[in-house]
């Protein structure tokens, strides 16, 4: 539909939006628009923006809004995160895994464009700054406000397994399973694009090209590699193919921090993508490469899968959280896991138990693992079978959860509320189950907000890179269970992958007060709900509330704990019955932010607080 209009809005870019004198590409033509029945996902042409002449998607209209006027920039604080002091802003907020990524973000808020446009080029920034953790390649799913409907709305890049996937190649006696469930056979139909697109056609402002700019310019030009990026480019390097290592080598050696990467073929990629679209991957020569590329490798993705991938508006999942209701991802991701933890622990007293004391983890400790097997009991693709959230999510079964874990005096004793046939027999070692993804937050001046997540599984993936795209590919299938089969984790051709990330954003009075969410594989699950704690019933800032240690499980009976976490701690948890170790890696990479408003019902946003986790080198810039 766009490219029927693209004269029309060209036009009116042109007469109403004082962009730079230089050509300017048309808008894109995309894949017909998307929305939401009955909490279904149903295909529906022309939802994209029409261009007229009080709508379109230049900076300078209204956008949207129908022709009404934008807030004024207030006068006021503007800073940067640090490890113990949160970002401030007075016009709104991006916090996110790098500083260019950020910056991206905040050169669209600059550029008139609002939360939705900014979350765009901070996604896309990260798929050239931070590539082995996201990108054209992956998936994720996000949780956005939108002030001006006061609707909250969650949006799923809803990754799917290759509709002509044979799972029998995960499990024995097939020739090379263990390695099949890493490399392309692991990989799932990447849907981040949809997701980027679907978000700017239903509430974008700025033109789409000119969301992409920050990432084309940094693949193109390069940036200075840190040590955290140059650390895991030094450990995955060498199972690159060897196109991708002459792109971050130097000689056959892995780039090192305070070198350059470039990345030219991703630039390429990215320019399509500005000029196409999401037509670029999804019937276009992109995703042609991508299915080829797999298929040479010995997995499954095709274009028919590609061509099927729809995004998918539904409504979010939501408790009341001591006055609090908190808002995240509704099946089938897993975010509703993370939600019960927090549902028991609000009959535990938190603040009684006291703020990470040995009572309180070891409570907390009980109820993460006891929600850890409730998922095999629960957990389900909404398409085949039903999560009972009406159950999960009351306030009976948190009672009944909170005095079963009350009752659990013995650390090693398996949950009974989820020793369920289908789940016992589930390998349970999650200890190299980190998960290399990244969650960002925006916020803008008119309230509202963006919490996104986005992944490519493990680091750099499944390590495929077709080639001359640079575009990394998920493994998103390795975080199945392939024993026993059948188990609600196992893999099954054509149906949602159930991704374990929790976008949150928790409302006050009606309006978005905290925006967070953390990367960490199964950790997010179990991390996201401390970050809760601290800042509701702790009191904390939201830096601190990402800062402070934090502990997970990830064994029948071990628990990880951040290196920062005290060793009296430790040792009064390993004499409860826990084997705790430390993750020198850090237990996640949170972002977060919070708003707060005027005086009245009608109060707009007056001040931003942003925090970025310093176990990585990300930081928040308030504008």
């Amino acid at each position: 539909m766009k490219k029927v209009l693209s004269a029309l809005m060209f036009s009116c870019i042109l007469a109403s939006c004082g962009e730079p004198t230089e050509p300017e590409a048309t808008p894109p033509e995309t894949g017909a628009g998307r929305t939401t029945t009955g909490g279904q996902t149903t295909p529906v042409a022309g939802v994209a923006k029409e261009a007229t002449a009080d709508e379109t998607t230049g900076r300078e209209t209204a956008g949207r809004t129908g022709g009404a006027e934008e807030p004024e920039l207030r006068e006021g604080p503007a800073s940067s995160s640090t490890p113990t002091r949160p970002a401030l802003g007075t016009n709104g907020m991006v916090s996110s895994a790098h500083p260019l990524a950020t910056r991206a973000g905040l050169e669209v808020l600059e550029d008139g464009g609002n939360a939705y446009d900014a979350a765009v080029a901070v996604a896309a920034s990260l798929s050239v700054v931070e590539p082995y953790m996201s990108g054209v390649g992956g998936y994720g799913a996000m949780v956005i406000y939108d002030a001006q409907t006061g609707q909250m709305r969650s949006l799923s890049a809803a990754t799917r397994v290759p509709a002509t996937l044979d799972p029998a190649v995960f499990r024995p006696p097939a020739p090379g399973y263990l390695e099949n469930r890493q490399g392309a056979p692991a990989i799932s139909t990447p849907g981040a694009v949809n997701d980027w697109e679907a978000l700017w056609e239903e509430y974008g402002e700025l033109r789409w090209e000119r969301l992409l700019e920050p990432a084309i310019r940094q693949a193109e030009e390069g940036f200075i590699l840190d040590e955290e990026n140059a650390g895991w480019i030094g450990s995955e390097f060498y199972t690159f193919p060897p196109h991708a290592q002459q792109i971050y080598g130097d000689k056959g050696k892995p780039l090192v921090a305070g070198q350059r990467l470039v990345q030219e073929d991703l630039g390429r990629s990215l320019h399509r993508i500005s000029d196409e679209g999401a037509d670029a991957v999804y019937g276009g020569e992109l995703g042609e490469a991508m299915a080829s590329e797999v298929q040479r490798n010995g997995g499954f993705l095709t274009t028919d899968d590609l061509d099927a991938n729809r995004p998918e508006w539904r409504e979010p999942i939501r408790v009341d959280y001591r006055g609090n209701e908190v808002v995240s991802s509704p099946t089938p991701t897993t975010a509703w896991n993370a939600l019960t933890r927090l549902g028991v622990m609000s009959r535990l007293d938190p603040e009684a138990l006291g703020h990470n004391t040995v009572a309180y983890l070891d409570t907390y400790a009980t109820v993460t693992r006891r929600a850890h097997y409730e998922r095999f009991e629960y957990a389900a693709d909404p398409e085949v079978a039903r999560t009972p959230l009406d159950l999960l999510l009351s306030e009976d079964y948190w009672e009944q959860e909170a005095a079963a874990a009350e009752a659990s005096t013995d650390a090693s004793t398996t949950p009974s509320a989820s020793s369920s046939p289908s789940a016992s027999p589930v390998r349970l070692d999650l200890t190299e189950q980190r998960g290399h993804t990244t969650h960002f937050v925006v916020a803008d001046r008119e309230g509202n907000v963006v919490s996104m997540t986005q992944t490519l599984g493990n680091i750099f993936g499944s390590k495929v890179m077709p080639e001359g795209t640079g575009i990394w590919l998920n493994n998103s299938i390795a975080y199945s269970y392939f024993e026993p089969e059948g188990n609600p984790f196992d893999v099954f051709p054509g149906r949602h992958r159930l991704v374990g990330i929790a976008p949150t954003i928790i409302m006050r009075d009606g309006r978005p007060r905290i925006a967070l969410g953390s990367h960490g594989g199964y950790y997010i699950l179990q991390t996201t709900p401390q970050m809760i704690m601290n800042l509701i019933d702790f009191d904390m800032d939201v830096q601190q509330a990402i800062v402070v240690p934090r502990i997970s499980f990830t064994a029948p009976n071990s628990f990880a704990v951040d290196a920062g976490m005290p060793a009296s701690v430790q040792g009064g948890l390993e004499a409860k019955g826990h084997d705790v170790y430390v993750d020198e890696y850090g237990l996640g990479n949170a972002h977060g932010l919070t708003v707060e408003y005027g005086p009245g019902e009608a109060g707009e946003p007056t001040r931003f607080t942003g925090g970025a986790d310093p176990r990585a080198e990300g930081i928040a810039i308030g504008y």
